[in-house]
């Protein structure tokens, strides 16, 4: 009975990877497709199938939509009141042109907290292109580290999707994987980025030119101070929420600090501070912004869907028993759940393309593994978990072919480049992981 449950847990497995790849599904269809069929085939009862798909799907939502949706809109504030530009532009002015990667860096880093990976790169690549231009240095030695800067803290650091879906279905603390993820993410990020980029660019000249791309930034940008100050208040906020009950504070002062540092209040407070200092003080009207809003939030859909059905998935494979049985089997195997949480969020991450997509699966396959097992590190195994949906991204993933024709490469040139930079990202981070695990 457990190798047969084990055959349909692959087989599901293999029912999201072809039916996102071969069939073009929307990955929110496969999984759903994918679910029902474990459900099934495992025995559950029809009425018990579509009542744990639900609870799933409640259970990770549940409190996901306002973060991804308030995310969305602080990304889109950034972007179209130039706060972006600002803080890259600050940071390639402090460093000057001889160190030019780490300010890239630094900047991607920065930048890619609060937006989603596209929207980085959309905010900062016209910067990469001009100073390309005045610079004629190669291309992949300014827009690499940047690019590295922005993956690394989508993949591994909150309040992004994957980490927050993660964080919701192992139930981490999520101002522990915070502090984690980005001790574990600058280093990482450095040598995916800074030392990759000097290395690969004596090795690697891109035949084509970039492509420029046209981003209309306003008259008059917000000042550097106030870009990062939005920029960085929620982080700011969920790291003061994670200190704040070990400060000697009055209860009702601690109980504050943890209600205004959880993410959707937390990043509500960030909104209003975006609509006020990089909206109406830019001369944006009430409309602008209300236009503004309801552009940015039906991207969201998307992954509001993928993620809702990952919890649908988690929730079918522990009511069959899956769970139990993948369980029992890693502790035959004494496979560490960690371990385990990157291998999966890896190879499902080279199969569908999508990190989002490999952070919820991985999580819903190992979640029910660690329920009846003691000192597993929740927050690593997180960080873990997005390490792995890090790695060797190709050519079914949407980021590959926009690093390749915005940077102008050929697809060589991308494996070359952004192929190896993800692999370095997912393994160095791995490895912060396990080093980390000895100590805490």
């Amino acid at each position: 009975m457990d190798i047969y449950l084990l055959l349909m847990t692959l087989l599901s497995i293999v029912i999201v990877i072809i039916g996102v790849t071969l069939f073009k599904w929307h990955a929110f269809i496969s999984l759903t497709v994918a679910s029902l069929f474990l459900a099934i085939t495992a025995g559950l009862s029809f009425d018990q199938i579509v009542g744990a798909y639900e609870t799933g799907v409640g259970g990770v939502l549940g409190h996901l939509v306002g973060i991804l949706a308030l995310g969305t809109i602080l990304g889109k504030m950034m972007a179209d009141s130039g706060a972006g530009n600002q803080v890259a532009d600050f940071f390639v002015k402090i460093f000057g042109p001889k160190k030019l990667p780490w300010a890239m860096f630094i900047a991607g880093f920065i930048i890619g907290i609060p937006v989603f990976f596209e929207v980085g790169i959309l905010i900062v690549l016209p910067l990469v292109i001009s100073i390309y231009k005045t610079t004629k240095q190669n291309i992949l030695l300014i827009a690499l580290p940047v690019i590295a800067g922005l993956s690394i803290v989508h993949g591994l650091v909150p309040p992004h999707p994957g980490a927050l879906a993660a964080i919701s279905i192992f139930e981490a603390d999520l101002g522990m994987v915070l502090l984690y993820s980005l001790i574990i993410a600058i280093p990482a990020g450095i040598i995916g980025g800074p030392v990759f980029a000097k290395w690969v660019y004596k090795r690697v000249i891109p035949e084509g030119e970039p492509n420029l791309i046209k981003v209309t930034q306003p008259e008059s940008k917000p000042g550097t101070g106030i870009s990062f100050f939005v920029i960085l208040l929620p982080v700011i906020l969920m790291i003061l929420s994670a200190i704040g009950p070990y400060l000697p504070l009055p209860s009702l002062a601690e109980k504050l600090l943890v209600f205004i540092g959880s993410p959707l209040v937390a990043l509500l407070i960030a909104v209003f501070a975006a609509y006020y200092f990089l909206g109406f003080r830019q001369g944006m009207n009430k409309d602008r912004l209300k236009k503004m809003t309801e552009e940015c939030i039906l991207p969201v859909g998307s992954i509001i869907l993928i993620i809702g059905a990952g919890g649908g998935f988690k929730q079918v494979l522990i009511d069959s028993g899956v769970g139990d049985t993948i369980a029992q089997m890693s502790e035959h195997l004494s496979l560490s759940p960690i371990v385990l949480a990157f291998i999966v969020a890896g190879l499902i991450r080279i199969a569908t393309g999508s990190a989002t997509v490999a952070l919820t699966t991985a999580a819903g396959i190992v979640s029910p593994i660690i329920a009846h097992m003691s000192g597993v590190n929740l927050e690593l195994l997180v960080i873990a978990t997005g390490a792995g949906s890090l790695m060797f991204s190709h050519v079914n993933d949407a980021g590959f072919w926009m690093v390749k024709e915005y940077l102008g490469l050929t697809v060589k040139e991308t494996f070359r480049t952004w192929t190896v930079l993800e692999t370095i990202l997912s393994f160095v981070a791995f490895g912060g992981v396990l080093i980390m695990d000895i100590f805490v």
